[in-house]
């Protein structure tokens, strides 16, 4: 099964979204701002990409963390942060059956797909 995440209103979840339909391929969409999270997801993301890559650094969301809490993440303690703030994964996140991975291209979505 895949799975979409993302924000409904986020540009490059629309254009990922687009490409999906458009190539005919069955996903559903999991608006994280909406639907929320659960703890064991983001553990099992943050293990499979690791805290930093998950997270987007360019984000108003991480701007407007403080110096002293972006500088005691860790694997552990992203997790909470996350879920109190799920805008700070990079997105979309691309869950296709256990293979995840964020943001997107279209070369890349064709290789995983066509």
């Amino acid at each position: 099964m895949t799975t979409l995440y993302g924000i409904s209103n986020c540009d490059t979840v629309k254009k990922a979204r687009t490409w999906l339909d458009q190539a005919n391929v069955s996903y559903t969409f999991h608006d994280f701002r909406k639907d929320g999270l659960e703890r064991q997801q983001v553990i099992a993301w943050v293990a499979a990409l690791g805290w930093e890559n998950l997270v987007n650094k360019r984000s108003t969301t991480w701007k407007g963390l403080d110096d002293n809490a972006r500088a005691q993440l860790n694997d552990s303690s992203v997790v909470d942060v996350i879920l109190d703030q799920p805008t700070l994964i990079k997105r979309p996140l691309l869950d296709q059956g256990g293979a995840i991975s964020v943001g997107f291209k279209a070369a890349d979505y064709e290789a995983r797909f066509v």
